[in-house]
């Protein structure tokens, strides 16, 4: 994800608030200072954290711009949570080395890859001036100043701090839905995980202030609010009211103008009944729920030190399955972990058939820096961590598709999310989390519509406007 379509503009807050008052945009754009970029890699995350560091950046006079060529400042936020994500980085960087104009760029990296790289990096990419942890993202302009007025190399790289909630602005890059931040870091001990290292211990918002944006969200026009957290579902309210997780799901469902209400990503070990009951509860809850598993092997998950087992897991899976709502559940995965057999790798599979997942994001171990898995032999070949994770995927791709097909003559309602006009058509999502294509115009964006599944594949499905006859049949 890159720079893109903007719901604040450059400039500082009182300048910004005044022209948004007066409708005055060009003001505000002719005072837009220097010109940064934000390319972001991963997760939810790391997509809101770039909404954070821009608006940051938008408050104190800089402006975005759709290209690095056109910069002035060039920021790289990835996570490092897989390999990949973070060779893509410093593959970015590497064409700066022969730029000719790379000395007149202030070039950093943030987020997880610079807070477990740290110092690194600049060993790495000499011509990288700035790297910034999240938990210092308010900070960036101060950082940014210390680089202009002579330094040649900054960090910041504290994680002892609750201030990456508090950031002057965030810029929404979707005029619909909005991110928001409810807890941060993780206090689990995953072995393969480098989260507790590069975000830090858990540190939860306190929930009148998340209340309060998600309020103030709504007011603007947001109807959809995801809260976000890499163990949201750990939540500790520190505020007066000790809401519990499940306590603050609904209260953001009961925010007049929320229609729609997602959170991720959950941890098994502190999934609990009050979860699902809310969601029964509340209509604006999403009947979907993301709870990663990683293996369907109890050795595995021993050594991958998950705190539970694979029948502990599956008792949660049943308790979701037991809702009054059907809800459609997703997964993590991961195969080819450190000594992880044949029969290991087998069970896993037999998972995908006792669960009935709707959608798994499968990957290959990948040995992470720092980690206690990264001392462990990683004794699976490369070779065979492929023909793995292609079976896996063949069998999800089959269980998806039978799964996708139980929704064919149904009527759903979609939230419009894009448009392909190429093919003339809406693209949307069911609260259960579903693509749908459907003919549209490109003026929907951001619409409620009912729409009738014609069709079905195993990663979306296809449907059309439905009649009045069928809108009264409609399963949100």
């Amino acid at each position: 994800m890159t720079s893109g379509p903007f719901q604040i503009l450059p400039g500082s807050p009182q300048l910004f608030e005044s022209a948004k008052a007066q409708g005055d945009f060009a003001r505000v754009c002719e005072s837009a200072g220097k010109p940064f970029y934000i390319e972001t890699f991963g997760c939810q995350m790391n997509v809101h954290d770039s909404e954070k560091v821009a608006g940051v950046l938008m408050a104190r006079g800089y402006r975005p711009v759709s290209s690095p060529e056109e910069a002035e400042v060039i920021f790289y936020n990835t996570c490092s949570i897989r390999e990949k994500a973070a060779q893509k980085v410093f593959s970015r960087l590497g064409t700066y080395r022969k730029g000719r104009d790379s000395d007149r760029k202030i070039i950093g990296v943030l987020g997880c890859v610079a807070q477990q790289e740290a110092d690194r990096i600049f060993e790495r990419a000499p011509h990288v001036s700035l790297v910034c942890g999240s938990a210092s993202y308010p900070k960036l302009p101060d950082l940014l100043d210390q680089l202009e007025s002579g330094h040649r190399r900054i960090t910041g790289l504290s994680l002892d701090t609750d201030e990456c909630f508090e950031t002057e602005m965030t810029r929404r890059d979707n005029r619909f839905r909005a991110y928001i931040t409810i807890i941060e870091g993780c206090d689990k001990a995953c072995t393969y995980c480098v989260v507790p290292m590069t975000r830090g211990p858990e540190r939860s918002r306190p929930s009148n202030t998340i209340l309060s944006e998600c309020r103030r969200l709504a007011e603007e026009g947001f109807t959809e609010i995801q809260l976000l957290g890499q163990t949201v579902n750990s939540y500790r309210d520190p505020a007066p009211a000790r809401l519990s997780f499940a306590e603050l799901l609904a209260r953001v469902a009961e925010v007049p103008g929320v229609r729609r209400v997602r959170f991720t990503t959950s941890h098994p070990h502190d999934f609990s009944a009050d979860i699902v009951e809310a969601i029964d509860r509340h209509p604006a809850l999403c009947d979907q729920i993301h709870l990663p598993v990683q293996s369907g092997s109890n050795a595995v998950l021993q050594r991958m030190r998950r705190t539970y087992t694979r029948e502990e897991y599956l008792e949660k899976i049943h308790c979701i399955r037991s809702a009054k709502r059907a809800i459609s559940i997703s997964t993590d995965m991961i195969v080819g972990f450190c000594g992880e057999t044949i029969e290991d790798f087998e069970e896993t599979l037999s998972l995908l058939d006792e669960v009935g997942y709707d959608q798994v994001f499968s990957f290959k171990y990948s040995p992470r820096p720092k980690t206690v898995a990264g001392h462990l032999e990683d004794s699976v070949p490369e070779e065979e961590k492929g023909r793995r994770l292609s079976v896996l995927q063949a069998k999800q791709r089959e269980i998806q598709n039978q799964r996708n097909q139980t929704c064919v003559e149904q009527t759903y309602e979609v939230l419009v999310e894009g448009f392909q006009p190429r093919l003339g058509q809406a693209v949307g999502r069911t609260t259960s989390n579903r693509i749908v294509n459907f003919p549209g115009e490109p003026s929907w964006l951001g619409r409620y519509m009912n729409v009738r599944v014609t069709a079905s594949g195993p990663n979306s499905l296809v449907g059309e406007l439905a009649t009045e006859q069928t809108a009264g049949q409609v399963k949100r």
